[in-house]
Protein backbone atom coordinates (compact mmCIF):
# COMPACT_ATOMS: atom_id res chain seq x y z
CA UNK A 1 0.00 0.00 0.00
CA UNK A 2 1.73 3.34 -0.65
CA UNK A 3 1.25 6.43 1.32
CA UNK A 4 1.41 10.03 0.54
CA UNK A 5 5.35 10.23 2.65
CA UNK A 6 5.83 7.49 -1.04
CA UNK A 7 4.56 10.54 -3.67
CA UNK A 8 6.44 13.17 -1.70
CA UNK A 9 9.47 11.27 -1.65
CA UNK A 10 9.51 10.67 -5.57
CA UNK A 11 8.97 14.34 -6.38
CA UNK A 12 11.76 14.46 -4.05
CA UNK A 13 13.72 12.64 -6.40
CA UNK A 14 11.92 13.91 -9.64
CA UNK A 15 13.51 17.84 -8.53
CA UNK A 16 16.75 16.30 -7.72
CA UNK A 17 16.93 14.58 -11.44
CA UNK A 18 16.27 17.91 -12.53
CA UNK A 19 18.83 19.68 -10.62
CA UNK A 20 21.36 17.11 -11.82
CA UNK A 21 20.29 17.65 -15.65
CA UNK A 22 20.64 21.54 -14.95
CA UNK A 23 17.37 21.92 -16.37
CA UNK A 24 17.59 25.79 -16.31
CA UNK A 25 21.17 26.45 -18.58
CA UNK A 26 19.18 24.08 -21.03
CA UNK A 27 16.54 26.38 -21.56
CA UNK A 28 18.83 29.02 -22.48
CA UNK A 29 21.00 26.83 -24.56
CA UNK A 30 17.55 25.88 -26.08
CA UNK A 31 16.91 29.61 -26.89
CA UNK A 32 20.01 30.06 -28.20
CA UNK A 33 19.63 26.97 -30.91
CA UNK A 34 16.36 28.05 -31.57
CA UNK A 35 17.68 31.87 -32.36
CA UNK A 36 20.32 29.83 -34.89
CA UNK A 37 17.93 27.73 -36.56
CA UNK A 38 15.82 30.53 -37.80
CA UNK A 39 19.04 31.71 -39.49
CA UNK A 40 19.04 31.98 -43.82
CA UNK A 41 22.04 30.29 -44.21
CA UNK A 42 21.58 27.83 -41.38
CA UNK A 43 21.51 24.71 -44.53
CA UNK A 44 24.99 26.19 -46.01
CA UNK A 45 26.77 23.88 -43.47
CA UNK A 46 24.25 20.37 -43.62
CA UNK A 47 26.36 18.91 -40.58
CA UNK A 48 25.89 21.87 -38.24
CA UNK A 49 22.39 22.47 -38.98
CA UNK A 50 21.45 18.63 -38.41
CA UNK A 51 23.34 18.64 -35.13
CA UNK A 52 21.80 22.16 -33.86
CA UNK A 53 18.20 20.76 -34.62
CA UNK A 54 19.13 17.09 -33.04
CA UNK A 55 20.12 19.30 -29.95
CA UNK A 56 16.53 21.22 -30.31
CA UNK A 57 14.89 17.97 -29.77
CA UNK A 58 17.07 16.28 -26.95
CA UNK A 59 16.67 19.47 -24.52
CA UNK A 60 13.11 19.72 -26.16
CA UNK A 61 12.22 16.25 -25.11
CA UNK A 62 13.92 16.82 -21.73
CA UNK A 63 12.24 19.99 -20.75
CA UNK A 64 8.84 18.16 -22.01
CA UNK A 65 9.30 14.62 -19.71
CA UNK A 66 10.65 16.86 -16.82
CA UNK A 67 7.48 18.55 -16.77
CA UNK A 68 4.90 16.16 -17.83
CA UNK A 69 6.44 13.93 -15.23
CA UNK A 70 6.18 16.90 -12.60
CA UNK A 71 2.34 17.20 -13.32
CA UNK A 72 1.44 13.85 -13.42
CA UNK A 73 2.68 13.08 -9.73
CA UNK A 74 0.92 16.71 -8.71
CA UNK A 75 -2.26 14.63 -9.89
CA UNK A 76 -1.52 11.89 -8.07
CA UNK A 77 -0.57 13.72 -5.00
CA UNK A 78 -4.04 15.65 -5.40
CA UNK A 79 -5.79 12.20 -5.73
CA UNK A 80 -4.43 10.57 -3.06
CA UNK A 81 -5.13 13.28 -0.64
CA UNK A 82 -9.23 13.73 -2.03
CA UNK A 83 -9.67 9.70 -2.17
CA UNK A 84 -10.57 7.92 0.84
CA UNK A 85 -8.92 5.49 2.89
CA UNK A 86 -10.27 2.46 1.68
CA UNK A 87 -9.67 3.61 -2.13
CA UNK A 88 -6.34 4.69 -1.90
CA UNK A 89 -4.99 1.35 -3.07
CA UNK A 90 -6.40 1.85 -6.52
CA UNK A 91 -3.62 4.58 -7.05
CA UNK A 92 -1.09 2.20 -6.48
CA UNK A 93 -0.61 0.97 -10.33
CA UNK A 94 -0.60 5.19 -11.07
CA UNK A 95 2.24 5.10 -8.79
CA UNK A 96 4.30 2.37 -9.93
CA UNK A 97 4.24 3.46 -13.28
CA UNK A 98 5.08 6.71 -12.54
CA UNK A 99 8.28 5.31 -10.47
CA UNK A 100 9.39 2.79 -13.00
CA UNK A 101 9.20 5.72 -15.85
CA UNK A 102 11.63 8.31 -13.65
CA UNK A 103 13.79 5.79 -12.32
CA UNK A 104 14.05 5.44 -16.34
CA UNK A 105 14.73 9.28 -17.21
CA UNK A 106 17.02 9.33 -14.33
CA UNK A 107 19.09 6.97 -16.24
CA UNK A 108 19.95 9.75 -18.83
CA UNK A 109 22.56 11.76 -16.14
CA UNK A 110 24.55 8.74 -15.76
CA UNK A 111 25.01 9.30 -19.69
CA UNK A 112 27.78 11.56 -20.11
CA UNK A 113 30.21 9.64 -22.15
CA UNK A 114 31.41 11.30 -24.82
CA UNK A 115 29.47 8.91 -27.45
CA UNK A 116 26.92 7.91 -24.99
CA UNK A 117 23.97 9.81 -26.96
CA UNK A 118 25.33 7.83 -30.43
CA UNK A 119 23.91 5.41 -32.42
CA UNK A 120 25.72 1.73 -31.99
CA UNK A 121 27.09 -1.42 -34.00
CA UNK A 122 25.81 -4.69 -31.58
CA UNK A 123 28.18 -7.75 -32.72
CA UNK A 124 27.50 -11.29 -31.65
CA UNK A 125 29.74 -13.91 -31.72
CA UNK A 126 29.38 -17.36 -31.12
CA UNK A 127 31.77 -19.47 -28.31
CA UNK A 128 33.22 -22.50 -29.14
CA UNK A 129 30.76 -25.54 -28.87
CA UNK A 130 29.41 -26.22 -32.40
CA UNK A 131 25.71 -25.90 -32.98
CA UNK A 132 24.94 -24.99 -29.03
CA UNK A 133 26.90 -22.00 -29.10
CA UNK A 134 25.20 -21.06 -33.13
CA UNK A 135 22.06 -21.52 -31.23
CA UNK A 136 22.58 -19.38 -28.03
CA UNK A 137 24.23 -16.56 -30.65
CA UNK A 138 20.48 -16.76 -32.38
CA UNK A 139 19.01 -16.14 -28.71
CA UNK A 140 20.50 -13.41 -28.13
CA UNK A 141 20.20 -12.02 -31.74
CA UNK A 142 16.43 -12.25 -30.71
CA UNK A 143 16.63 -11.39 -27.37
CA UNK A 144 18.33 -7.98 -28.69
CA UNK A 145 16.36 -7.15 -30.87
CA UNK A 146 12.89 -7.57 -29.13
CA UNK A 147 14.69 -5.15 -26.68
CA UNK A 148 15.24 -2.56 -29.76
CA UNK A 149 11.82 -2.84 -30.37
CA UNK A 150 10.34 -2.47 -27.42
CA UNK A 151 12.38 0.98 -26.91
CA UNK A 152 11.41 2.09 -30.55
CA UNK A 153 14.81 1.82 -32.12
CA UNK A 154 15.43 0.94 -35.40
CA UNK A 155 18.61 -1.82 -36.36
CA UNK A 156 19.71 -3.13 -39.54
CA UNK A 157 21.76 -6.32 -40.23
CA UNK A 158 24.92 -5.12 -41.24
CA UNK A 159 26.29 -8.90 -41.30
CA UNK A 160 25.10 -12.00 -40.82
CA UNK A 161 26.85 -15.53 -41.41
CA UNK A 162 24.44 -18.48 -40.22
CA UNK A 163 26.14 -21.53 -38.35
CA UNK A 164 26.60 -24.48 -40.58
CA UNK A 165 23.35 -26.58 -38.57
CA UNK A 166 21.78 -23.98 -37.05
CA UNK A 167 21.64 -20.77 -35.44
CA UNK A 168 24.31 -17.87 -36.10
CA UNK A 169 28.18 -17.89 -36.03
CA UNK A 170 28.30 -14.27 -35.99
CA UNK A 171 25.78 -11.05 -36.59
CA UNK A 172 26.60 -7.34 -36.90
CA UNK A 173 23.56 -4.98 -36.40
CA UNK A 174 23.44 -1.04 -36.57
CA UNK A 175 21.04 0.13 -34.02
CA UNK A 176 19.79 3.54 -34.27
CA UNK A 177 18.21 5.10 -31.57
CA UNK A 178 18.68 7.82 -28.58
CA UNK A 179 21.37 7.16 -26.20
CA UNK A 180 21.75 3.62 -28.06
CA UNK A 181 25.28 3.04 -27.38
CA UNK A 182 25.46 5.03 -23.56
CA UNK A 183 22.97 2.42 -23.03
CA UNK A 184 24.23 -0.88 -24.59
CA UNK A 185 27.82 -0.62 -24.03
CA UNK A 186 27.95 -2.75 -20.50
CA UNK A 187 26.75 -6.03 -22.89
CA UNK A 188 29.63 -5.75 -24.06
CA UNK A 189 31.20 -9.30 -22.81
CA UNK A 190 30.64 -12.69 -22.51
CA UNK A 191 27.17 -13.80 -21.66
CA UNK A 192 26.84 -17.92 -20.64
CA UNK A 193 23.95 -20.13 -21.13
CA UNK A 194 23.36 -23.56 -19.03
CA UNK A 195 20.39 -25.36 -20.29
CA UNK A 196 19.12 -29.45 -21.13
CA UNK A 197 20.56 -29.46 -25.00
CA UNK A 198 18.10 -29.76 -27.36
CA UNK A 199 20.53 -31.07 -30.03
CA UNK A 200 21.61 -34.09 -28.59
CA UNK A 201 19.50 -38.13 -27.60
CA UNK A 202 20.37 -38.26 -24.14
CA UNK A 203 19.05 -34.22 -23.44
CA UNK A 204 22.40 -33.55 -21.47
CA UNK A 205 22.91 -30.20 -19.42
CA UNK A 206 25.03 -27.97 -21.86
CA UNK A 207 27.09 -24.84 -21.31
CA UNK A 208 27.54 -22.27 -23.93
CA UNK A 209 28.73 -18.99 -24.52
CA UNK A 210 28.67 -15.91 -26.80
CA UNK A 211 30.38 -12.69 -26.72
CA UNK A 212 28.65 -9.61 -27.46
CA UNK A 213 30.37 -6.56 -28.76
CA UNK A 214 29.10 -2.88 -28.60
CA UNK A 215 30.55 0.05 -30.39
CA UNK A 216 29.42 3.69 -30.95
CA UNK A 217 29.11 4.92 -35.04
CA UNK A 218 29.74 8.14 -35.20
CA UNK A 219 31.17 10.19 -38.18
CA UNK A 220 32.70 12.47 -35.87
CA UNK A 221 35.50 9.38 -35.30
CA UNK A 222 36.92 10.91 -38.70
CA UNK A 223 38.33 13.27 -36.58
CA UNK A 224 39.58 11.15 -33.51
CA UNK A 225 41.36 8.07 -35.13
CA UNK A 226 42.51 8.45 -38.58
CA UNK A 227 43.86 5.58 -40.27
CA UNK A 228 46.88 6.18 -43.05
CA UNK A 229 45.98 4.01 -46.15
CA UNK A 230 48.89 1.62 -45.70
CA UNK A 231 47.52 0.42 -42.69
CA UNK A 232 44.73 -0.87 -44.64
CA UNK A 233 43.98 -3.76 -47.11
CA UNK A 234 40.99 -4.01 -48.63
CA UNK A 235 38.73 -6.18 -50.27
CA UNK A 236 35.79 -6.85 -52.48
CA UNK A 237 33.88 -9.99 -51.33
CA UNK A 238 30.36 -11.53 -52.78
CA UNK A 239 28.34 -11.56 -49.92
CA UNK A 240 27.16 -14.76 -48.13
CA UNK A 241 24.51 -13.10 -45.99
CA UNK A 242 20.81 -11.87 -46.42
CA UNK A 243 19.44 -10.23 -48.75
CA UNK A 244 18.04 -13.14 -51.42
CA UNK A 245 19.81 -13.87 -54.81
CA UNK A 246 20.67 -10.67 -56.20
CA UNK A 247 23.06 -9.67 -53.59
CA UNK A 248 25.45 -12.55 -54.70
CA UNK A 249 25.57 -11.61 -57.86
CA UNK A 250 28.59 -8.99 -57.83
CA UNK A 251 31.09 -8.36 -55.35
CA UNK A 252 29.42 -5.51 -53.35
CA UNK A 253 30.22 -6.78 -49.53
CA UNK A 254 33.40 -5.87 -48.74
CA UNK A 255 35.97 -6.31 -45.65
CA UNK A 256 38.79 -4.01 -44.69
CA UNK A 257 41.62 -5.87 -42.53
CA UNK A 258 43.82 -3.09 -39.89
CA UNK A 259 46.87 -4.30 -40.76
CA UNK A 260 48.88 -3.12 -36.98
CA UNK A 261 45.88 -4.87 -35.24
CA UNK A 262 44.74 -7.54 -37.31
CA UNK A 263 41.17 -6.56 -37.07
CA UNK A 264 39.09 -7.07 -40.06
CA UNK A 265 35.67 -5.89 -40.83
CA UNK A 266 32.75 -7.41 -43.00
CA UNK A 267 30.16 -5.32 -44.66
CA UNK A 268 26.88 -6.61 -46.75
CA UNK A 269 24.69 -4.15 -45.67
CA UNK A 270 24.10 -2.47 -49.15
CA UNK A 271 24.84 -3.43 -53.00
CA UNK A 272 26.38 -0.49 -53.04
CA UNK A 273 30.29 -1.30 -52.86
CA UNK A 274 31.11 2.25 -51.66
CA UNK A 275 28.77 2.39 -49.32
CA UNK A 276 29.62 -0.78 -47.62
CA UNK A 277 32.98 0.59 -47.83
CA UNK A 278 32.36 3.35 -45.91
CA UNK A 279 30.60 1.70 -43.44
CA UNK A 280 33.15 -1.12 -42.59
CA UNK A 281 35.25 1.68 -42.34
CA UNK A 282 33.14 3.61 -39.80
CA UNK A 283 32.99 0.17 -37.65
CA UNK A 284 36.45 -0.09 -37.75
CA UNK A 285 36.95 3.53 -36.35
CA UNK A 286 34.80 2.45 -33.76
CA UNK A 287 36.90 -1.06 -32.86
CA UNK A 288 40.05 1.01 -32.69
CA UNK A 289 38.18 3.85 -30.55
CA UNK A 290 36.85 0.72 -27.97
CA UNK A 291 40.29 -0.64 -27.72
CA UNK A 292 41.76 3.11 -27.03
CA UNK A 293 39.05 3.56 -24.27
CA UNK A 294 39.71 -0.10 -22.93
CA UNK A 295 43.26 0.86 -22.94
CA UNK A 296 42.59 4.18 -20.92
CA UNK A 297 40.49 2.52 -18.27
CA UNK A 298 43.23 -0.07 -17.32
CA UNK A 299 45.39 2.46 -16.72
CA UNK A 300 42.66 3.95 -14.49
CA UNK A 301 42.26 0.23 -13.15
CA UNK A 302 45.47 0.10 -12.04
CA UNK A 303 44.82 2.65 -9.62
CA UNK A 304 41.87 1.96 -8.56
CA UNK A 305 41.63 -1.40 -9.11
CA UNK A 306 38.09 -1.81 -9.41
CA UNK A 307 37.42 -2.03 -13.79
CA UNK A 308 37.64 -5.56 -15.40
CA UNK A 309 37.58 -5.46 -18.97
CA UNK A 310 34.94 -7.53 -20.52
CA UNK A 311 37.00 -10.36 -22.19
CA UNK A 312 36.54 -14.30 -23.43
CA UNK A 313 36.34 -16.32 -20.06
CA UNK A 314 34.94 -13.46 -18.48
CA UNK A 315 31.25 -13.52 -18.32
CA UNK A 316 29.29 -10.71 -17.72
CA UNK A 317 25.95 -12.22 -17.27
CA UNK A 318 25.11 -15.59 -16.57
CA UNK A 319 21.24 -17.58 -17.96
CA UNK A 320 20.02 -20.62 -16.21
CA UNK A 321 17.53 -22.44 -17.99
CA UNK A 322 18.16 -25.86 -16.02
CA UNK A 323 18.26 -27.53 -13.19
CA UNK A 324 16.31 -23.91 -12.02
CA UNK A 325 15.67 -20.92 -13.46
CA UNK A 326 17.73 -18.08 -13.22
CA UNK A 327 19.46 -14.74 -14.70
CA UNK A 328 22.01 -12.85 -13.08
CA UNK A 329 24.49 -10.43 -13.50
CA UNK A 330 27.59 -11.23 -12.05
CA UNK A 331 28.85 -7.19 -12.01
CA UNK A 332 25.56 -5.62 -10.47
CA UNK A 333 23.95 -9.15 -8.68
CA UNK A 334 20.63 -7.78 -10.44
CA UNK A 335 18.68 -11.34 -10.58
CA UNK A 336 15.47 -12.65 -12.65
CA UNK A 337 14.00 -15.83 -11.74
CA UNK A 338 11.96 -15.41 -15.28
CA UNK A 339 14.68 -16.20 -17.93
CA UNK A 340 11.83 -16.96 -20.77
CA UNK A 341 11.02 -12.99 -20.10
CA UNK A 342 14.85 -11.95 -20.49
CA UNK A 343 14.93 -13.53 -23.87
CA UNK A 344 11.76 -11.44 -24.94
CA UNK A 345 13.82 -8.64 -24.77
CA UNK A 346 12.75 -7.51 -21.12
CA UNK A 347 16.47 -6.88 -19.96
CA UNK A 348 15.77 -2.32 -19.19
CA UNK A 349 16.85 -3.33 -15.21
CA UNK A 350 19.67 -5.41 -16.47
CA UNK A 351 20.36 -2.05 -18.98
CA UNK A 352 19.96 0.58 -16.04
CA UNK A 353 21.45 -1.20 -13.75
CA UNK A 354 24.18 -1.59 -15.53
CA UNK A 355 24.46 2.67 -16.50
CA UNK A 356 23.89 3.34 -12.56
CA UNK A 357 27.22 2.08 -11.94
CA UNK A 358 29.39 3.91 -14.28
Amino acid sequence: MISKKDITELQKKLYEIEESLNIPSKQTALEVLTKESTREDLWENRENAQKILSDINEIQEEIFQIKRLKEELDTLLSLFDETSQEDQNSLEDEYHKLKKEIETFETIKFLSGKYDKEDAILSIHAGQGGTEANDWAEMLFRMYTMYFEKKGWKYTVTDITKGTETGISTVSLTVNGKYAYGLLKREHGVHRLVRLSPFNAQNLRQTSFAAVDVIPILKDLEKDIHIPDSDIEFKAVRSGGPGGQNVNKTSSAVQITHIPTGIYVHCSETRSQLQNREKAMLILKGKLWKILEENRLKEISDIKGDYKIAGWGNQIRNYVLHPYKLVKDLRTGIESSNPESVLDGEIEEFVEAQVRMQ
